[in-house]
């Protein structure tokens, strides 16, 4: 769905210190998992599944869902959570990184975009990246 100012993405979405992380991917690959998961290292909800990225790079809650994240099994919980933060991360659950270095990829020309990570450490490595960089 798109509309003149940003368009509704199938995304879940995060946020540390103002700074979002959108996480894209088919239904049951795990966004609100990883959400959950970032969300127990400090992050802020913005929105459970359904995602709204304006035009100028804000990622926020579709209506009627923020506040709100779906936990299969346990049911809909309330959680603390942010109204919007600018867009500074995506990550691409549908692509699977293969590489130990993978190059530098993004989703727009300064939006980093990193691919999933079955490992443990993803999640602390997304905050990591977010917050502090990437060295190389």
């Amino acid at each position: 769905m798109t509309s003149r100012d940003g368009e509704i993405l199938h995304a879940s979405a995060v946020c540390f210190e103002a700074k979002g992380v959108l996480i894209l991917g088919a239904s049951g690959t795990g966004k609100t998992t990883l959400a959950l998961q970032l969300m127990a290292l400090g992050a802020c909800l913005i929105a459970d599944d359904r995602s709204f990225l304006t035009s100028d790079g804000i990622v926020m809650a579709a209506p009627n869902i923020s506040d709100l994240v779906e936990v299969r099994g346990v049911g809909i919980l309330h959680a603390p959570s942010s109204r919007s933060a600018a867009l500074k991360m995506v990550v691409d659950l549908d692509r699977t990184e293969t590489e130990r270095l993978p190059p530098r990829r993004f989703y727009t020309d300064n939006v980093p975009l990193l691919y999933n990570l079955d490992a443990p450490s993803f999640p602390l490595a997304i905050k990591l990246h977010l917050l502090q960089g990437r060295f190389a």
